[in-house]
């Protein structure tokens, strides 16, 4: 999906072409269930359990009957709002770990489409879209960050200024992986730093590829709003099926 009178860069013509090229010379396979053709097929497509209304209104927590979920009436999160694609399950796993391992960053070209429509229907006025940094360390070990992957394609779809320096980790942090929900707010405390010279009253857009209790967001958005930020929004292309517990 594009904006509607937006004039698209031609980096956003060219990267398409650049994937499609490549797909011609070496076909892919499917990243949810490896049938030969396409990175990503219309069966994972349509599969995929979406996310519907039924969330809580701050973070987009699936299955919330209450207006906001518990996590956020005990702490109202830095960001404004957050929404997430889909359900962090089958296919739409599988595809998430082979961006975020297997190098297969024309993947993340594919699945920003669909993040590109979710945004088209959330009427949030954005004036910068920025991707969840990961430290210098972990960049230098996987040689990318998959969130700029999915941020960088998703900001020229809406015509929408991109920057990867208006936000910055400063700190390692441990694995989020196995840690409790009040374990995972106090590892990334004071782990992001924002660029004030980029931020300052810009309503910004921070895009990752999982979200779980939304305390790596929340960290970023506190960055972000300490360095002059108007309104911080989060979007993710998935969303994990259970909050950890405190």
């Amino acid at each position: 999906m594009t904006r509607p009178g937006i004039s698209l860069p031609p980096v956003y013509y060219l990267q398409k072409w650049f994937w499609k090229s490549i797909d011609l010379i070496y076909p892919p396979n499917c990243a949810g269930c490896n049938t030969g053709g396409q990175r990503w097929c219309d069966h994972c497509q349509h599969n995929t359990k979406v996310i519907g209304q039924e969330s809580c209104e701050i973070c987009g927590l699936p299955g919330e009957n209450s207006a906001k979920c518990k996590n956020c009436r005990q702490h109202l999160p830095s960001f404004k709002l957050a929404r997430s694609w889909g359900l962090y399950t089958g296919a739409l796993r599988q595809a998430v770990l082979r961006l975020k391992y297997r190098r297969d960053l024309g993947l993340a070209e594919v699945l920003a489409g669909s993040l590109a429509n979710l945004l088209g229907t959330l009427n949030w006025d954005i004036d910068l879209v920025v991707p969840v940094p990961l430290s210098k360390g972990r960049l230098r070990e996987r040689g990318y960050n998959q969130a700029a992957a999915l941020a960088r394609p998703l900001a020229w779809a809406w015509g929408l200024c991109y920057s990867d320096a208006a936000l910055r980790k400063i700190r390692e942090t441990s694995s989020q992986v196995s840690l409790s929900l009040d374990q995972r707010k106090a590892n990334v405390v004071g782990a992001f730093s924002a660029n004030p010279r980029i931020a300052l009253n810009r309503n910004i857009l921070v895009v990752d590829d999982v979200m779980t209790t939304g305390a790596t967001l929340d960290a970023c958005a506190a960055a972000l709003k300490q360095a002059g930020a108007q309104y911080i929004y989060g979007l993710t292309l998935a969303r994990t099926p259970d909050m950890p517990q405190a």
